[in-house]
């Protein structure tokens, strides 16, 4: 699959503003952002944006349709990118990440687990979610909490990812939790993590686009959904997700700029639920949200 790294630059305040405009711009395809010093001085940053299946040209133009004229007083380029996962590229250099008890890292960190915590070993895969996200944190310390407060008995993980959330709960719980999201990569990469955590028989997992599919109703109602996707998809999907939960249930959110928290509310308030708890985690929201009582 080929990838063209589309590139502008700027200075700090503009490339921050571009870098968020293209986010905003291309969220339901979900193509990676970043934002970084691009001179050794600080005065020029840079923004980029990955886009697949595309020549330099149609890359360059699939930008400035999304985005207009606003960003691009500045230069912009693209180039195509050698052929290497660029996800696994970038992980190499992180170092482990703790949130609540759990401790997320490569297999080059395994015995760096501290004494108690819980070890998710995660590696590099096309799929989002490997901890070192605010809102993925956001939500490991979510499930932390929730798991020490009491006891829930059927767990979705919506928008999974690498499976992170759900191979989590399973590692603290031992209990079973489905595992679903609309890119087969990403359930395939939550399978294969599952096993890789010991925990693949406690892990189910399916592609779906939304709710609707039946395969739900085999494994709900559910009495907690955690779902770490995108602000717009969460609000398509608000009604199809409260019907897919009990009259008590909780439910965690995140994926969320601190600014979508207002309609994130409304719409999910629609549905019964009301905020128990909201935590803001490098510029992301992470919404716990209950319905039929008024604790998490």
């Amino acid at each position: 699959m080929q990838t063209v790294r589309v590139r502008i630059t700027a200075e700090e305040l503009e490339a921050k503003r571009i870098a968020d405009v293209l986010e905003r711009a291309f969220e339901d395809d979900g193509n990676p952002v970043t934002i970084y010093e691009a001179s050794a001085d600080g005065k020029t940053w840079a923004a980029e944006i990955l886009l697949f299946e595309m020549e330099p040209e149609e890359a360059t133009e699939a930008v400035r349709d999304r985005v207009g004229s606003d960003a691009f007083a500045a230069p912009i380029e693209a180039e195509i990118l050698p052929d290497i996962n660029w996800v696994e590229k970038s992980l190499e250099g992180l170092k482990p990440v703790s949130a609540g008890r759990f401790f997320v890292h490569g297999s080059h960190d395994r015995d760096k687990v501290p004494g108690g915590g819980i070890g998710l070993e995660i590696e590099a895969a096309l799929a989002f979610g490997t901890g070192h996200h605010g809102t993925t944190a956001g939500c490991l310390e979510e499930i932390d909490r929730l798991f020490s407060m009491r006891e829930y008995y059927r767990v979705l993980d919506l928008g999974t990812g690498t499976g992170v959330l759900a191979i989590a709960i399973s590692r603290m719980t031992r209990q079973h939790v489905l595992a679903t999201d609309i890119d087969p990569v990403a359930t395939e990469t939550a399978a294969k993590n599952a096993r890789l955590n010991g925990v693949a028989p406690l892990i189910s997992t399916f592609t779906a686009n939304g709710m609707e599919d039946r395969r739900f109703g085999e494994f709900g109602p559910f009495d907690l959904v955690v779902a770490n996707i995108l602000a717009r998809p969460l609000m398509k999907m608000a009604k199809s997700i409260a019907a897919r939960m009990t009259p008590t249930a909780t439910l965690v959110l995140s994926g969320l700029r601190v600014s979508d928290g207002p309609r994130i509310l409304f719409a999910y308030g629609c549905q019964g639920f009301h905020l128990a708890r909201r935590q803001e985690k490098e510029g992301w929201l992470t919404l716990t949200l209950v319905r039929g009582r008024k604790v998490a």
